[in-house]
């Protein structure tokens, strides 16, 4: 049986189209917001229930039209800050065996991550991930 999206165009309610959406989208991420919480601002705040549906793209298509797509893709970036989190609380804890495997299941996530972002060309073939540069490249 297949199923039908019910969800297949704007609600009529929704009183912003998709030029003013793309404007909004570009002001968030001024303020250095990621595109999962410029989704959640424009759900809260202006009442857009999915952004696919009034302008046809998703935030990320939108933020790469316009040239301010992030360096590293959100995924990454929050494993690798998870990853910090937990060497920083290795550094002060340095027998906590339980967290020395979570660091190492979160670091095996982030090199297969890198691999298929490599293959998909959405990282440079020389981008290396590495705990020590980690902190400088999350901060920029």
């Amino acid at each position: 049986m297949e199923k039908k999206n019910t969800k297949s165009n704007s609600p009529e309610w929704l009183e912003l189209d998709s030029k003013e959406i793309e404007q909004t989208i570009l002001e968030i991420r001024g303020q250095d917001m990621s595109s999962s919480e410029i989704g959640l601002i424009l759900r809260d705040r202006y009442g857009v229930p999915d952004v696919k549906l009034v302008t046809g793209k998703k935030i990320t298509q939108i933020l790469r039209e316009k040239n301010v797509e992030p360096k590293v893709p959100e995924d990454l970036q929050n494993l690798i800050t998870r990853a910090l989190g937990l060497k920083k609380h290795l550094d002060i804890n340095p027998k906590d065996v339980h967290n020395k495997r979570a660091l190492q299941l979160i670091e095996s996530k982030i090199r297969r991550l890198v691999k298929y972002y490599k293959n998909n060309g959405k990282l440079p073939e020389d981008w290396i991930y590495d705990l020590k540069t980690a902190e400088i490249l999350i901060s920029r």
